[in-house]
């Protein structure tokens, strides 16, 4: 029950960001603007989703994660009933900025929750959420597809305050951990001090540059497939469909397969076999477009690099987590920050690289996990050196 529930707390953020994707156009003309207006929304949710965890990570660790994912899902229920009664696009932007800051009170602290039920197997939790959490983007835009047949753009954001004050009901009254009693185990450390305390922990920084470098890979995949799949490749809308839930299913895959088989490897050998064959899928998605081979190439190199990037992203994120005691809320704030961050710069590095090809993407993918190569080597480097 609890894995399901904070899988589904953490998935109000896609469902925030693509259910109402379907709902732009109609939102331009309800609020007299163009779309570009509306379509600046997304970039105001993700800034104001990373500075909520800036700022609710390193306090989940001073008073507790309980009282936030109370005041997130609370917050979020509220917002999201006003972004579904506002009049003017200065307004949604607004709510829409609030409704992320707020809601990230509330999935901050999920890693927290999942490495104190999982303890060493963090990983394998990280899994379990990632393959429940998976299911929301993929999802959410037929169901606001839906939602706007049954009425007007309102009633996703009135659907979006169901949701959530529905896991603020199951929250109150199942989400019971020791942690949220012991006292003890809160971090005194100052906000700034928070932040220090995980930058300089050993161990740390290559691991966390493996994440980021993984979720950059990922956002160049989410923000080029469009492009390459439908312009570069001629292919209609329903096939790009099928092709892209191809691709979330292998990632989807990948997460069941590390959550069977971390606990035997450990994760710094799932992230180092992963590393490895995300390297060669990576190179074969590269020379298959420089050899300017049909669709169906890419899609084989595809799906074995976006499974291998699942393996990747969960078990660099639990090593890292796996360093702290007292300020995950904080590890997790910077883990999700430096993502998002690095991932905004996917969509200017391929369009400053566009040649019209889709092997701008597929040399930007590859580089970045050869740069989790480096790291990883590094990071190895560092730990056999210090045994000695």
């Amino acid at each position: 029950m609890l894995i399901p529930m904070l899988a589904a707390i953490v998935a109000i953020t896609p469902l925030a960001i693509d259910m109402y994707l379907p709902a732009m156009s109609t939102l331009a003309l309800g609020f007299d603007t163009d779309i570009t207006t509306v379509q600046q929304s997304l970039s105001i949710y993700l800034a104001g989703y990373a500075l909520g965890m800036l700022i609710f990570g390193p306090l989940a660790d001073k008073i507790g994660r309980r009282p936030l994912v109370i005041f997130g899902l609370l917050g979020f229920t509220i917002i999201s009933l006003l972004i579904a009664l506002s009049t003017s696009i200065e307004q949604f932007l607004i709510l829409r900025f609030a409704q992320a800051l707020i809601g990230a009170a509330a999935t901050v602290v999920v890693p927290g929750y999942i490495k104190e039920i999982y303890g060493d197997n963090t990983a394998k939790g990280m899994s379990y959420v990632s393959l429940i959490m998976m299911l929301a983007p993929l999802l959410a835009p037929t169901l606001g597809s839906l939602i706007m047949e049954l009425g007007d753009w309102h009633l996703i954001f009135l659907s979006q305050s169901c949701y959530a004050i529905t896991l603020l009901v199951l929250v109150l009254f199942k989400l019971k951990m020791p942690s949220d009693k012991d006292l003890g185990s809160r971090s005194q450390k100052t906000f700034l001090g928070g932040y220090y305390t995980v930058f300089a922990r050993n161990g740390v920084k290559l691991n966390l540059s493996s994440g980021v470098l993984t979720s950059f890979a990922f956002f160049c995949y989410l923000t080029a497939s469009p492009f390459i799949y439908m312009e570069v490749f001629n292919l209609d809308k329903s096939l790009f469909a099928i092709l892209f839930s191809t691709n979330v299913g292998a990632l989807m895959l990948a997460n069941i397969v590390n959550s069977r088989v971390v606990s035997r490897f450990g994760s710094k050998r799932m992230l180092h076999v992963s590393t490895f064959f995300g390297v060669i899928a990576a190179t074969g998605l590269l020379a298959v477009n420089l050899l300017d081979l049909s669709y169906h190439f890419t899609v084989l190199m595809l799906i074995p690099l976006m499974g291998s990037l699942g393996v990747m992203s969960v078990n660099a994120d639990a090593i890292v987590l796996m360093k702290f005691k007292q300020e995950t809320g904080t590890a997790t704030a910077v883990i999700g920050t430096l993502r998002f961050g690095f991932g905004a710069v996917a969509g200017p590095l391929l369009a400053y690289f566009y040649d019209g090809t889709a092997v701008p993407f597929a040399a930007l993918m590859l580089g970045a996990i050869l740069l989790v190569g480096l790291c990883q080597f590094f990071q190895s480097t560092l730990s056999k050196n210090k045994t000695l």
